[in-house]
């Protein structure tokens, strides 16, 4: 079943929020409440927009459906490992709008990540958590259905992300819903001065399971408009071990989970993409 709701907007367009203010202690309680009640996704406007991307006009398509790239916060890496590979020529525009681009989303990702810590009090392991991610950029393209299509099967079906945060940024074409803990799928509308965010498996099992990751999936309609798409995937390095804090423990909230390395967690979730099984990976891994 799909139903239309608002998914609640929070501005996060203040560049003179910081940690200890009265302005970030008020930010801080809708995120969290909106994390909580709607289980599914924020919307973020941004001061500075998101016309960077908007701004790259080059007539050049790529045929790859998704690219990917990673420590893209990393302005050499973008150049050596994607635009050099895509324009050995050099495309130096094209270089600087993806760092701009994934230096932003990382900057507000690392805001959000730290007022999720703050209102569990858990929030002398943020610097942790953040030296040990890897922000992955994801550039997707996906086409709308023919106008003759039979076919409800969505484009892409629904899953879990099993990374610690997912940031997307799209055009104004509709496609992507979320599923609420109640079973409803509800359909995000794209705003061009918005991103979307989602709390991930990783975390989500840092947490205790006190946060759910969100079910989510992607319905493209009839029309020749594709969809075209930015993620920005905030991810456990290799090797590190997702274990939750003994402040999240209690008589009341017992471990769930057992500690888990991701790169190891990265083999099994391969095996499980070969079966189809695309929901709650991390959390059939490691429960205990």
């Amino acid at each position: 079943m799909k139903t239309e709701m608002k998914v609640p907007v929070i501005d996060f367009s203040n560049e003179d929020l910081k940690p200890g203010t009265l302005e970030w202690d008020l930010v801080k309680a809708q995120v969290r409440q909106a994390i909580h009640e709607y289980t599914v996704v924020l919307r973020l406007r941004s001061a500075k927009s998101w016309r960077l991307l908007r701004g790259y006009k080059r007539r050049e398509r790529l045929n790859n459906e998704s690219i990917q790239i990673g420590d893209a916060n990393v302005a050499e890496n973008i150049e050596q490992h994607l635009t050099k590979i895509l324009w050995p020529q050099r495309h130096s525009n094209f270089s600087k709008t993806l760092f701009s681009f994934s230096e932003l989303a990382s900057g507000l990702e690392k805001k959000i990540r730290r007022m999720i810590l703050e209102s569990f009090g858990v929030e002398k392991y943020t610097d942790e958590l953040i030296d040990s991610t890897n922000y992955m950029l994801r550039l997707m393209k996906y086409e709308g259905r023919q106008p003759h299509s039979q076919t409800n099967e969505p484009t892409l079906p629904a899953h879990n992300d099993p990374n610690m945060v997912t940031l997307l940024y799209q055009n104004e074409v509709n496609g992507l819903e979320i599923q609420t803990k109640h079973g409803e799928w509800i359909s995000v509308k794209p705003s061009p001065d918005s991103f979307i965010v989602m709390i991930s498996e990783s975390l989500s099992v840092w947490l205790n399971g006190r946060l759910p990751s969100p079910n989510h999936r992607l319905m493209m309609v009839t029309g020749n408009k594709a969809r075209y798409c930015a993620g920005l995937f905030a991810a456990p390095r290799g090797g590190y071990q997702v274990k939750i804090p003994e402040e999240l423990v209690d008589e009341q909230n017992p471990f769930m989970f057992k500690p888990s390395d991701y790169e190891e967690f990265l083999e099994f979730y391969a095996s499980q993409l070969a079966k189809g099984n695309l929901s709650d990976r991390l959390k059939a891994y490691c429960t205990i």
